[in-house]
């Protein structure tokens, strides 16, 4: 009780939790800034300082990374039932020290890989734990708002990031400068993390006011909530394939964009801002999508996201005789597609998850989501090993578009603002 009487009573909403809420933020800023020491110079290191000739290979650190954050994010949720969130964030920051260090003196391309499990493991613990905080914090009422603070964070950073590495080495070279200012995320993030509150109390309040009981023999446990969240419960089922796609398509051009551009003329520091720019967009454009989406419901940005996504593809190949045209107006319809589509999907996985299992269910949403990063960079290694970068992207756009059509189909629910939270 001392505790409580010396911080204030416990409330929901934005206004009322300013101060964590922010802090969590800049914590989001520090999980995107890692991520993104590599968007730019990995898919290079390895072709040019590691000598890789196959495209699978060089993309193995992204299948690396992404399953290894898919099954983070899943067992995030689980862990939340035994842990406290700023325990597993705090855990998460101190497996992400050896990182940036690993990438910049890696002797073999071995070492990038595991670095990259470490990362993945990193990302999805940190990325995990600060949306499930902001989420409990705010409550249900502004929760599309707190996703897209939360994501425009983090992506924002990537972009940046991906955007300075690309100028550093164009000065420094590939490694190990690039690379090297992912210390000071590392510390940032660790920091931060440590003078941050738990949210337990949050959840708590919000369980406590929740106008629809948990269905009586409802069963919460994570089992369960991966078949209901996967393929059971039709609009859970429709963001869990979004999702997966979204980051199909980013997990692709993560490791396809460098290449192509770099093979058609353009050097390191225009390839930097192309890979800068899509993740700047995405993250900016997420604070008024999300704001919108609780305004105007969650589905039309889904659909008409992954369409524009779609559309960035096809820019991209439409304009390849301009590379540099052809990636600048690419990035800006794949990163606000993406802006459109992120906030938009974790609010609606939260909107239709009662409190009692929506932590499982985040997990779930995040893990097919970013399956995608594998499953992308996977597709990409071996259609672009057959049959080129082109038809690579070709594949991306036709994927995207289909995705968006299924959501279309499936994803369903009246006006959030009208009816809060549904089950």
């Amino acid at each position: 009780m001392a505790t409580r009487a010396a911080t204030g009573p416990v409330r929901l909403g934005l206004r009322e939790n300013r101060l964590q809420f922010t802090l969590l933020v800049v914590v989001n800023v520090c999980v995107g800034g890692l991520v993104g020491l590599e968007r730019t110079t990995v898919p290079l290191i390895g072709s040019h300082v590691f000598g890789l000739t196959s495209d699978l290979a060089v993309f193995s650190f992204i299948i690396a990374f992404g399953a290894t954050k898919a099954m983070t994010n899943l067992a995030a949720g689980a862990l939340t039932a035994r842990f406290r969130r700023k325990q597993l964030l705090v855990t998460g920051w101190l497996i992400g020290i050896p990182v940036p260090f690993a990438l910049a003196w890696a002797p073999s391309w071995g070492w990038i890989v595991a670095a990259n499990v470490l990362l993945g493991l990193n990302q999805g613990l940190t990325w995990s734990m600060t949306v499930n905080m902001k989420i409990d914090l705010v409550g249900p009422a502004r929760r599309g708002l707190a996703t897209g603070l939360n994501e425009a964070a983090g992506y924002t950073a990537v972009g940046v990031t991906a955007l300075l590495t690309g100028y550093l080495a164009t000065g420094y070279g590939l490694r190990p400068a690039p690379e090297l200012i992912g210390v000071v995320f590392v510390a940032a993030g660790l920091a931060l993390s440590l003078v941050v509150r738990d949210t337990a109390a949050h959840v708590a309040l919000e369980l406590a006011q929740h106008t629809e009981p948990l269905p009586t023999g409802e069963n919460t446990n994570l089992a369960a909530t991966f078949a209901r969240t996967s393929w059971r419960h039709r609009s859970l089922r429709g963001a869990s394939q979004a999702g997966l796609v979204n980051n199909l398509n980013d997990g692709l051009t993560w490791g396809v964009f460098p290449l192509l551009f770099t093979d058609h003329g353009l050097g390191l520091a225009a390839v930097g801002l192309i890979k800068g720019l899509y993740p700047i967009l995405w993250g900016l454009g997420q604070i008024p999508s999300g704001h919108l989406s609780d305004r105007v419901g969650r589905k039309p940005l889904i659909v008409y996201g992954m369409l524009v996504q779609a559309g960035g593809f096809v820019l991209a190949l439409a304009l390849l005789d301009r590379p540099l045209l052809a990636g600048v107006l690419s990035a800006v319809f794949l990163g606000l597609g993406t802006a459109m589509v992120y906030p938009a999907l974790i609010a609606s996985v939260s909107d239709h998850a009662h409190p009692a299992w929506r932590a499982n269910a985040l997990g779930t949403y995040r893990f097919w989501r970013d399956i995608g990063y594998a499953a992308g960079a996977l597709l990409a290694g071996i259609l672009a090993d057959t049959l080129g970068l082109n038809a690579t992207v070709v594949a991306a756009a036709v994927l995207t578009a289909g995705s968006g059509l299924l959501a279309a189909r499936w994803i369903g629910g009246p006006r959030p603002a009208t009816t809060g939270s549904r089950c």
